[in-house]
Order: structure tokens, then sequence, then C-alpha cells
């Protein structure tokens, strides 16, 4: 509940974050799209992290600027279920492509004379359509078990409609849906959790080994960008478990916590490949300058 007085900055404040987003996202998308050079599988899987963070951030935001600025407390029903399968779309899909990137980076290090063998166009595409195709069947199947039990209630108190909230609306059995989502949350995290895990294990065992100073230097700098940016992921999707778990606490402080999980990444993930990947740096930068 905002004083009036903190309409006008709560909106403006959502909608920079918002413009931000997307300016940084599209820029990013199109200086992938538009060169040719970037045309390989590290950067055409890296494609896919900005059109995902595009779908949280539209799913989330412009329904609560929308809030903010109508003092509305209301959304209807098939518009929370929209929102929250897009935003569970979003969540599932930013582990699942971090988990391919994961992949990726480890066959480029640790197999370097395989990779063009390994990775090809056909491969690329593959990896790229069950990222999506098992992320889509994952949620349809999660509120495919939502919908159909009736609801009674009318009243959710977090930041953004999710299976958790809505499951909070119905009065009956809901167990099948608890265990399919403790299911599908232990799925993502724990494929993505030991890829991750066992692919940098395996590139720091080979950057050791190296004796090219050049060539280690290259593959810690890519290594450091993805696990910084899975990092942040992790911690915003904790933010979100705590949310939930502390029910007691600050509704306020509750719900920042879930509104960082899909502003953050969202925000920090362009700027942090833009700034930290040099060929990616160089041609935005070789972009803009066509421009002026």
């Amino acid at each position: 509940n905002l004083p009036p007085e903190s309409v006008y900055p709560a909106f403006i404040c959502a909608m920079l974050s918002y413009c931000l987003i997307i300016f940084c996202n599209l820029v990013f998308l199109l200086t992938i799209t538009i060169e040719k050079r970037l045309h390989e599988p590290m950067y055409l899987l890296l494609i896919n992290l900005p059109i995902n963070d595009l779908i949280g951030s539209t799913a989330f935001l412009p329904q609560l600027m929308n809030e903010i600025l109508s003092d509305s407390r209301s959304i209807s029903y098939p518009a929370c279920v929209t929102q929250a399968f897009f935003i569970h779309i979003y969540a599932g899909g930013s582990l699942l492509i971090m988990t391919a990137m994961a992949y990726d980076r480890y066959i480029a290090i640790c197999l370097p004379l395989r990779y063009n063998t390994i990775m090809t166009n056909n491969f690329l595409i593959k990896i790229i359509i069950l990222v999506w195709f098992s992320d889509l069947i994952l949620m349809v199947v999660l509120f495919y078990l939502l919908l159909r039990i009736p609801r009674c209630r009318s009243f959710i108190s977090n930041a953004y409609c999710d299976n958790p909230t809505l499951l909070r609306l119905v009065c009956a059995d809901t167990s099948i849906n608890n265990m399919y989502g403790l299911f599908i949350t232990a799925l993502l995290q724990g494929v993505s959790l030991v890829t991750v895990i066992y692919s940098y294990i395996q590139i720091l065992l080979t950057c050791l080994r190296n004796k090219r100073s050049d060539a280690k230097s290259k593959a810690i700098q890519t290594c450091a960008t993805h696990l910084t940016v899975f990092i942040i992921l992790e911690i915003t999707g904790l933010f979100t478990i705590l949310a939930y778990r502390f029910e007691k606490a600050s509704p306020f402080l509750r719900q920042m916590f879930e509104a960082a999980s899909l502003i953050i990444p969202p925000a920090l993930n362009p700027i942090i490949y833009g700034l930290k990947t040099k060929e990616i740096r160089s041609k935005i930068a070789l972009i803009f300058s066509r421009k002026v």
C-alpha cells in the first residue's frame, strides 16, 4: 500500500527499470543477430537469454506499473494465470539456457579439437528446441494440474501471480500439485547445478593443465562471465524461496524479494555479457559508431 506521495516515484522507478531491461536486451539481441561473426554456437545459445529475460520482465513490470498508476489492487483470474505461466516459463528457461551454455563451454574448453564436430548447426538447433520444448511442456502440465481444481478464494498477497500463489486460492486437495511442483523444481535445479558444477570442475582442471597463458586467460574470462550470471540467478531465486518460507516477515520486504528475481537478472545479464565479453563489447561499440 503506497502512500500518495510515493505513487509517481514508484511508477517512474518501475518504468525506468523496464526501459533499461528492454533497451539493454534488445541491443544485445540485435548485436548478435546482425553481426555474422557472432553466429557461433556460444552466441547462438546466448541469444536465448535476452529473449527469456524479456518474457519474464514483460510478464511482471507492465502489470506492476498499471497497478501503481491506477491504484488498482485487482487482477482478473485469466490475466493472473497468464502472468504466472510466463513467469514460470522465464524461471525454467533461465536454468535450462544456463545449463546448455555450461555444456557448450565444457565442450569448447575441454574438447576443443572435437568442438566443431559436436556443436554442429543441427545439434545446436536440437539443443535450443529441447530447452524451450522441455520448459513449455513442464509448465503446461503444471498449469493444467492447477486449472482443473475449482477455486474459492480471491485474495493474494504476492507482488505477482505464480503457481504457489494460485494454489492458495483453491479449496481442494493440492497434494498432486505440490508434488509435481517440487518435482520440476528439483529436476530443473538438479540438472542445472550438476551440469554447471561438473562442467566448471572439468574446465578448471583443463585450465590448470594448459600451459598457454592466452588460452587460459580467455577461457577463464568467458567462464567467469557465465558463472557470474548463474550465481545472480540462483541468489535471486533464493530470494523468492525465502519470501515464501517467511510468511510472517514484512509484506513489503517479501514483495521486494519477489520483484528482485524478475528485475535484477534481466537488467544485469546483458550488461555483464556486454561488458565482460570482448567480442560482444566491440561489436556493440561498432554498431553505435556506425549509427553516429
